[in-house]
């Protein structure tokens, strides 16, 4: 008998970047999650999850402020 083959982890899926993208934003990402991010991730996926995941965050921070406002009559 042979021994089984070891699989090499591939590479984060879109889910997972985007899961360790909002644990950053909240400054909770394990130290699992956190090397496996740095061990296998692309640094180009993670900024450009980064830059769009805070625009659409500055863009419902925004939208409900409006919401709000035009509730109150302002």
């Amino acid at each position: 008998m042979t021994a089984p083959e070891k699989h090499e982890p591939q590479e984060p899926g879109l889910l997972a970047h985007v899961g360790s993208v909002l644990a950053a934003f909240f400054g909770v990402q394990s130290n699992r999650a956190r090397e496996r991010d740095f061990t296998k991730g692309k640094p180009s996926t993670y900024i450009i999850l980064g830059i769009v995941l805070t625009i659409v965050f500055i863009l419902v921070i925004f939208g409900v402020v409006k919401l709000v406002l035009s509730l109150a009559g302002v």
